[in-house]
């Protein structure tokens, strides 16, 4: 029925999913800000989709009189720069793939108007790098549509630069790159997330609010005025990054969670070195840092080793038989306040009777309510298509479903 044939084209519809990635080592600071290069490699751990992901619908009609965007269920401004950057990046790898066959649906697909509706299914802006899996998951929803297939951690870095990294699953590295034009600045997988599968990742949310200073305006005043920064990036990343890679593909947690620590101390240093100085952990941050510690030295090795990105929020990495313990052990340092039930998300946690010495050592001053939830995940894959159409984010009109 060429009627129906033309109704259906009228209107292409793909949805992905894409997971946050947690860098152990740090990139902060770019030497092109347009291009979002970096001024220093950087090496991440992609956490799993069950527990932390964005799913983006995008949709192209014939019928849509203006490109628009829907976060969260809110229309926000799709002129944004570096959505823009997106869109037009993919669009034009579509036209390059096309390279003069004159694909009619793809062309006229190619002249419509854009839908785009995204969710997060954890707090926004909250340090919890939701930009990052936003813009991963725009570009593979982009993609998905427009039928591209090339290497997209290009893309994705013209979003966010940490959006690179969430183009993979498992342990991922984002190449500085030397090119002034930025083509060899990209995203590559070190190993999958199957290689480690006794990592496990624990969320310790202190606060789902706003951060004080955006990551973008925070490095790029962190580069201009502070030597540390400069330092960390020429002489101390590149030994640490071969460091971190050995220690994964060896699976060694002892030397992981060690440097995962320094860097990621290193890291709020050029922070603070920053002029004016830049906080983005607080007291609770620090308690949580003794904690840890505390908790190493009482056991004699590294058991569990914190990172924070540009946020309060502590990421916790150890291995799958510390899990239920050191979970114990900070429902005894954060008493929850009101939501016990609630207090633990993600995958399972088992109970856990705390030796006698171990209270006394590590637990010294309980804090009632600091932390909101822990969220227990694992290392998890890239982007995701999604194929079922009733978890598309947009109906049939191009708008935003009403979510129950």
């Amino acid at each position: 029925v060429p009627g129906a044939m033309a109704a259906e084209r009228a209107l292409a519809m793909a949805t992905c999913t894409a997971p946050v990635n947690i860098a152990v080592i740090k990139y902060w600071g770019k030497r092109d800000t347009d291009l979002i290069l970096p001024i220093n490699s950087s090496l991440s751990v992609t956490l799993h989709q069950d527990q932390l992901k964005t799913t983006t619908t995008a949709a192209a009609s014939r019928d849509f009189t203006e490109d628009r965007l829907w976060l969260n269920g809110a229309e926000v401004d799709v002129g944004h720069p570096r959505v823009q950057a997106c869109l037009r990046e993919v669009r034009r790898l579509a036209r390059k793939r096309r390279g003069g066959s004159e694909d009619a649906a793809t062309l006229s697909l190619l002249s419509y108007k854009v839908h785009i509706a995204s969710e997060n299914n954890f707090p926004t802006a909250a340090g919890l790098a939701s930009s990052a899996a936003g813009y991963a998951c725009l570009v593979s929803a982009l993609a998905r549509l427009y039928g591209v297939e090339d290497e997209l951690s290009e893309v994705a870095r013209r979003g966010s630069g940490s959006a690179c990294r969430s183009m993979w699953g498992g342990f991922v590295q984002w190449q500085r790159g030397e090119r002034p034009d930025g083509t060899d600045s990209l995203a590559h997988q070190v190993a999958p997330e199957t290689h480690w599968p006794e990592l496990r990742v624990l969320v310790l949310v202190v606060s789902g609010q706003k951060k004080p200073v955006a990551s973008t305006v925070g490095m790029q005043t962190s580069v201009e005025t502070s030597p540390l920064l400069k330092h960390r990036a020429e002489v101390v990343v590149p030994e640490r990054l071969a460091q971190m890679m050995q220690h994964i593909r060896e699976r060694d947690f002892e030397g992981f969670g060690q440097l995962a620590m320094r860097d990621s101390n290193q890291f709020h240093a050029t922070c603070l070195d920053t002029f004016p100085p830049i906080f983005y952990l607080n007291d609770l941050s620090r308690h949580i840092i003794t904690l840890a510690h505390r908790y190493n030295a009482h056991h004699g090795h590294t058991k569990v080793a914190y990172t924070f990105d540009a946020g309060p929020n502590a990421v916790i990495f150890m291995l799958a038989d510390t899990v239920d313990e050191f979970v114990e052990v900070v429902r005894r340092s954060f008493p929850p306040a009101t939501n016990g039930d609630q207090f633990v998300r993600g995958l399972p946690v088992g109970s856990a009777a705390l030796p006698q010495e171990l209270v006394a050592a590590v637990v010294t001053e309980p804090v009632p309510g600091a932390v909101q939830y822990i969220l227990h995940t694992k290392p998890g894959p890239g982007p995701q298509l999604v194929d079922d159409p009733s978890q598309h984010l947009l109906g049939a009109d191009g708008l935003p479903r009403r979510r129950a």
